[in-house]
């Protein structure tokens, strides 16, 4: 893989939580970046409940997302999982972002990880935001899959991820988002 410049991934938390796991992940993320990539990681807490009525002008924190995003190389998107399902704050991002002639996440690289306290990870969320990406037209790296369970015992207090084995799995899957953005993207 030859670029001139580093790929710039920006990373989203589907998690508004203080301590999230998933922004946890995304933090070990950026600790394990191969070389010639860049994360940037952004919240969603100013995001307002998407309502048509308020779309034009859209809200200064939909925009930012959005320019973000189009900004972006590839995105990288850590989703707990609540109620079998992708939390409500990232679904309500993804309604905003979609919303134009020119959604930013048409044709762009997105890698999917999750981490959650119960014992299937985030399988189901993820199964479900693979679905809504790809109708928003996103090109969702198929491998590898990084759902971490029982997120409690691979975090420490600190929200520092100590598993070797899923640093080991995180740094496969940032190395094959790197491969897949220079493929899709070139």
């Amino acid at each position: 893989m030859t670029n001139e410049r580093p790929i710039h991934v920006l990373g989203i938390s589907g998690s508004l939580r203080d301590s999230s796991y998933n922004t946890a992940l995304l933090r070990a993320a950026e600790e394990l970046i191969p070389a010639g990539m860049t994360l940037e990681i952004v919240n969603l807490a100013g995001i307002p409940v998407f309502n048509v009525d308020e779309e034009i002008p859209f809200p200064k924190a939909v925009e930012e997302l959005r320019s973000a995003i189009a900004a972006a190389d590839a995105v990288l998107i850590a989703t707990p999982e609540y109620n079998s399902s992708i939390s409500g704050a990232l679904k309500n991002a993804l309604d905003w972002v979609s919303r134009s002639p020119q959604p930013p996440l048409t044709g762009k690289p997105v890698a999917l990880i999750g981490a959650s306290t119960g014992m299937f990870g985030t399988a189901r969320a993820q199964v479900q935001l693979r679905q809504v990406l790809t109708h928003l037209g996103a090109l969702v790296l198929p491998k590898p899959e990084v759902m971490v369970a029982k997120a409690q015992e691979v975090f420490d207090e600190n929200g520092r991820l100590t598993s070797e084995a899923t640093r080991g799995f995180l740094q496969d899957l940032l190395t094959k988002l790197a491969t897949w953005t220079w493929q899709v993207t070139h």
